[in-house]
């Protein structure tokens, strides 16, 4: 279900665990299927952004954390009856206290000897279900150790009632500042004012719908029609996950069940290059479709608009985008037909610039929304989006490159790299087998991502035509440089 129910679910399994080991240590019961509950542990500290906070996947409200009393046991136990992972210990430094019993008692004396080691979270994948073969998320974390950079894609189980219709949807920090958000639930847990402090109305008509997130909504309907068994009996199935080399780390997941006769593949890649501040995140996001439809690709980034390339005609008077499926929750406030082939949008959140610069064909349409239609009672936060729409198409591609670049001080009001390193974004490739993508920097340097969509081996060899190139290579996937 996330980590927000698998952090209030692993209480009890370790409280039991705990008083099994102290009564019956002949049950070995920490090292039962080679240690799941301290793998479960280590989950759970995986999905959180750089300073501790969970992925806000499925029902879940943000801000939940590493400091959850179910957590400050959880990592002392894991401490303890683990490997004595030094990292942890870090995380307890900030948790600033301890469970009392042995393992907390372990985790303080060992604090106080100076053990502890920073603990800097890897790229990894988590595999769902209870045997581990139903689906998983990915997750790509970059090199720096501070303010990191954390990608997540979501292919996993649906997660019964509490999951949400969000296949191949991802999330995006820098550091712990939300670039692109997950809405999470629609709920005010424990506050009274708010139904008493359960599941608002709106967690079934908005947050659970596929356009409150990050992922390809078809014809404006939600995946698997809104229906939580169907979507139970189908889950994502990875394609590769490839992050041993740093600098192009690679998540790549398919969805062919969420929408009768569609298949979508999505490819994310988080790419250090040496002429950019800070990791690219490239995203492909493709779509076999034999009939004829119509695509919506919504980002949820926050802060204020900066520039866009092209024109824009705002709306003066508000109406929702729809009448169902969570459009009746949104309302459209400025729109565009797009006449160019790459397009990009600028915008500024807290201290830093963050752009998205999309391949774009032409009469497809850019619209500035805004969630807060239909919203009687103002249960519904007001967070912006961006909706990249194409119409009438039939299998297609979605290529988009993400950039957080850039600085602005208040107090001495000097901006710093305040504008996108990325020229345009294009895609010369789109074919059921290969996809390429070329992403030209201001600096006239040219970058090729080719990936197989079909082959995963690491052995196989690819020679393909991309334009006026001749590429080869073995792999699923590589990146190659050029300059004019």
């Amino acid at each position: 279900e996330g980590p927000y129910y698998q952090r209030y679910a692993m209480y009890p399994f370790l409280i039991f665990a705990n008083a099994l080991q102290n009564k019956k240590p002949e049950l070995g019961i920490m090292d039962y299927r080679d240690g799941l509950l301290i793998k479960g542990v280590s989950a759970l500290v995986n999905q959180t952004n750089s300073v501790g906070e969970f992925f806000p996947i499925n029902d879940a409200q943000k801000g939940m954390s590493l400091a959850s009393r179910e957590l400050v046991n959880a990592v002392s136990m894991a401490y303890y009856y683990g490997d004595k992972n030094s990292s942890l210990l870090s995380i307890i430094e900030t948790q600033n206290r301890v469970s009392i019993n042995d393992a907390g008692f372990a985790a303080a004396l060992a604090i106080e000897k100076g053990l502890a080691t920073p603990n800097f979270k890897r790229s990894v994948q988590l595999s769902d279900g209870a045997k581990g073969d139903e689906g998983a998320i990915g997750i790509l974390r970059s090199s720096v150790k501070s303010n990191q950079i954390t990608l997540m894609l979501k292919y996993a189980k649906h997660g019964m009632g509490h999951g949400h219709f969000d296949r191949l949807s991802f999330l995006l920090y820098d550091g712990g500042d939300e670039v692109f958000q997950d809405y999470g639930s629609a709920r005010w847990v424990n506050i009274e004012h708010k139904d008493g402090g359960g599941y608002l109305k709106e967690n079934n008509t908005w947050a659970k719908q596929t356009i409150a997130h990050n992922t390809v909504v078809v014809n404006q309907t939600t995946q698997f029609e809104r229906q939580v068994q169907v979507a139970e009996e189908h889950a994502g199935t990875p394609y590769l996950f490839e992050v041993e080399d740093k600098s192009l780390q690679v998540v790549s997941a398919k969805e062919n069940n969420a929408y009768p006769g569609v298949k979508m593949q999505r490819t994310m890649a988080m790419i250090a290059l040496p002429d950019v501040e800070n990791e690219l995140i490239l995203d492909l996001f493709r779509i076999q479709n034999e009939e004829q439809a119509t695509y919506e690709l919504p980002f949820y980034n926050g802060g204020h608009l900066m520039s866009t390339s092209f024109d824009y005609e705002t709306i003066n008077t508000l109406t929702p985008m729809g009448t169902s499926y969570g459009y009746q929750h949104l309302v459209a406030e400025a729109t565009a037909k797009i006449d160019e082939t790459s397009s990009r949008v600028t915008w500024f959140n807290g201290h830093t610039f963050y752009s998205l610069n999309s391949a774009t064909k032409l009469d497809d349409e850019m619209t500035f929304g805004r969630i807060g239609a239909n919203d009687p009672h103002f249960n519904l936060r007001r967070d912006p989006v961006l909706i990249h729409k194409r119409e009438q198409t039939g299998s297609t591609l979605f290529a988009n490159v993400m950039e957080i670049h850039g600085t602005y001080n208040p107090a001495n009001e000097i901006p710093i790299n305040s504008f996108s390193s990325v020229n345009d974004v294009r895609i010369l490739v789109d074919t059921e087998t290969y996809s390429v993508v070329q992403i030209t920097l201001t600096n006239s340097k040219k970058y090729m991502f080719s990936i197989s969509n079909q082959n995963a081996d690491l052995d196989k060899k690819h020679s393909i035509k991309a334009g006026d190139t001749d590429l080869t290579w073995t792999g699923p996937f590589q990146l190659t440089t050029t300059q004019d």
